[in-house]
């Protein structure tokens, strides 16, 4: 007997670039009425294939790619081994936003965190996997880099077990009390109990040293305001209050009002300059992102009963020095591009990814993460960043392997925003 078909709409949400793209789109999938889920590979084809920006696909044969790489991910033995292979094929198109992400990596959590809370239908489609709503993995807030077939910490969510521990930028994760390191099955089940992490700091293996973590749950809807918050710093040099703050997303309004909070009315109101640092994490950010540092408006002073005077201003016109590093991703792009063109102020750090397309995500058959690359992205109508990136004003390396917790480029954002406050400063890219 032929089984009865029934046609689910997934939608989808285009993550927000800074030249104005919005969440939204529709996407269908069809799916069998019976217990055996729609194969993996033929969907993530077939989605790619209906939804890919350019109908050529960069010049690939999509059909033909298909055909041989099905017999592999057919061959895989492993979620793991099928993502790999099926990640191979994705990168062929040579496309950013386009990758399979599954629930065996941050990177899964965290961009669901973007798309879960704009789409009702995830919510439906994810209720098994996340019963309360919340995208919730065990962490210590760490951003891997490999090289050398190692693995060493390149960045730290501020205000993690990994950064309360004494981790350090630069180490080498040599295991997990005991076993091999792996991102997400090294914390599995071990939230609010303590770890054993063993690291390298040098190529002198008698660096190595146990440090005792102790993972959190990161919810990925609301990690990174909550990691934003956090980094937020008042640097006192050379006389002067320099405000620092991270922004590890830029993907909703919530990331800007925060920031505003901050430099307009809350702890970095009175300090002299800005850094703003967007290296690592995801884009996204709202189009009148720069209108904090571009526009203009009178000031309000309120005077109360006791003749006290409070002014506020509502933009930031004192100095402000962006970071970026290969991590800084889509619409960080954007904004570091704005930030050159209108000079707003210097660009430290090392050439952006490159990746600047807008992406929108599909929840596979067994619940893994596709993105896809649906549109393609132009600043100022004829400048396209994918595949180029922002070279910044004022070029930092930064070598991570073994850095011992140093952060050169931090360091010189500090001294340009010190540069600035001169009274005679004629810095100029």
């Amino acid at each position: 007997m032929v089984p009865r078909q029934t046609k689910i709409w997934v939608r989808g949400l285009l993550v927000v670039v800074l030249a104005g793209l919005l969440f939204g789109g529709l996407h269908r999938l069809t799916t069998p009425a019976v217990s055996q889920p729609p194969d993996l590979f033929d969907t993530v084809w077939k989605t790619v294939s209906d939804n890919f920006f350019d109908p050529d696909f960069n010049g690939v044969d999509w059909a033909a790619t298909g055909e041989q790489y099905r017999p592999q991910v057919a061959a895989a033995s492993s979620r793991a081994e099928k993502a790999t292979v099926i990640n191979q094929m994705l990168g062929t198109l040579n496309t950013s936003h386009t990758h399979l992400y599954t629930p065996d990596e941050p990177a899964y959590y965290q961009l669901l965190g973007i798309f879960y809370p704009r789409v009702p239908e995830f919510e439906t489609r994810l209720a098994e996997r996340f019963p309360e709503g919340k995208l919730e993995y065990a962490d210590i807030g760490v951003v891997t880099h490999r090289a050398l077939d190692k693995t060493f910490v390149k960045a730290i969510f501020e205000g993690s077990p990994a950064d309360r521990a004494g981790l350090k930028v630069g180490d080498q994760i040599l295991s997990v009390d005991g076993e091999p390191f792996h991102p997400v099955q090294s914390f599995v089940g071990k939230a609010e109990q303590s770890v054993t992490v063993q690291v390298q700091s040098s190529l002198n293996s008698d660096s190595q040293r146990e440090i005792t973590v102790t993972p959190r749950l990161y919810d990925g809807i609301t990690m990174f305001l909550d990691v934003m918050g956090d980094s937020v710093e008042v640097i006192e040099q050379s006389g002067k209050q320099i405000g620092y703050v991270h922004i590890w997303s830029y993907a909703g309004d919530q990331y800007q009002e925060k920031l505003e909070d901050e430099l307009l009315f809350g702890r970095l109101k009175d300090t002299d300059a800005l850094l703003l640092d967007l290296r690592d994490g995801w884009g996204g950010a709202p189009h009148t992102a720069l209108r904090l540092y571009t526009a203009r408006g009178p000031s309000i002073t309120s005077v109360g009963r006791n003749r006290t005077a409070s002014t506020y201003y509502s933009q930031w016109e004192k100095p402000v020095v962006m970071l970026i590093n290969d991590g800084s991703r889509s619409a960080k792009e954007i904004l570091a591009y704005g930030f050159q063109q209108y000079d707003i102020g210097p660009v430290v750090g090392t050439p952006t990814a490159g990746a600047v397309t807008a992406g929108r995500a599909f929840i596979m058959p067994d619940d893994s993460l596709l993105y896809v690359a649906v549109a393609d992205v132009y600043v100022d109508e004829t400048v396209r960043l994918e595949g180029v990136g922002v070279t910044p004003d004022v070029t930092v390396p930064f070598s991570i392997e073994y850095a011992q917790g140093a952060d050169p480029q931090k360091d010189r954002a500090i001294a340009t925003a010190l540069e600035l406050m001169e009274p005679t400063s004629a810095i100029a890219r």
